[in-house]
Order: structure tokens, then sequence, then C-alpha cells
């Protein structure tokens, strides 16, 4: 996959195209991220143990990955992303400034 869990987004296509946020979780099987405050869903749930209370509680639903690009750290503006061999190791690179994704 072209992202990865606490990179910084961007939305590219759907109903929340243009924001940003962090990513959450990857589901690589099913090609899918969950990305913070985007893709908000409401969900009926009812009470339990650990949930006291029932009722209606927003959750954010995971999108497919194809709909998000990793922002440039450099331009911070949505970016391709590329690969290549730096000191022995696989690292992801942005292919608007040529700048390491990877940390």
């Amino acid at each position: 996959m072209h992202v990865k869990k606490g990179d910084k987004v961007q939305v590219i296509a759907g109903k929340d195209k243009g924001r940003q946020g962090l990513i959450l979780q990857v589901l690589p099987k099913q090609n899918k991220v969950v990305v913070e405050g985007i893709n908000v869903v409401k969900k009926h749930q009812k009470a339990s143990q650990q949930n006291e209370v029932g009722g209606i509680v927003e959750i954010e639903a995971p999108i497919h990955a194809s709909n998000v690009q990793p922002l440039c750290p450099k331009t911070k503006k949505p970016t391709r992303v590329g690969y290549e061999v730096r000191n022995g190791k696989k690292v992801r690179i942005a292919k608007v400034s040529g700048e390491v994704l990877d940390k």
C-alpha cells in the first residue's frame, strides 16, 4: 500500500474531497484506510458492560485507499508515491519534491 498508519493524507475523491487527516488504521486485505475525521457515520450502539449507555455514536468508517494521497512534507500538497532504495532500505518518496515520506 502507498500509505501507512500515521501518515497525513488528503482525500482526493468522494464526499470529503479536499479534507485532510491522519490515518488511524490501515486495512490492507480490503485496501481501505480509516482517516481521522473523514467519512464519519452514525452507528446505533446497544448498551453493554463496557458501554453503560447505548445510543447513536459517530465513528469514522473506512474509505478506499485509492481515494487518499499522502501530503508531501516539503510542499504540504498531495503527492503520488514512488519507491527508492536508499542506504540499503526501500523507502517511499514524494513524486512532487523527491522528499522521503518514511520517518
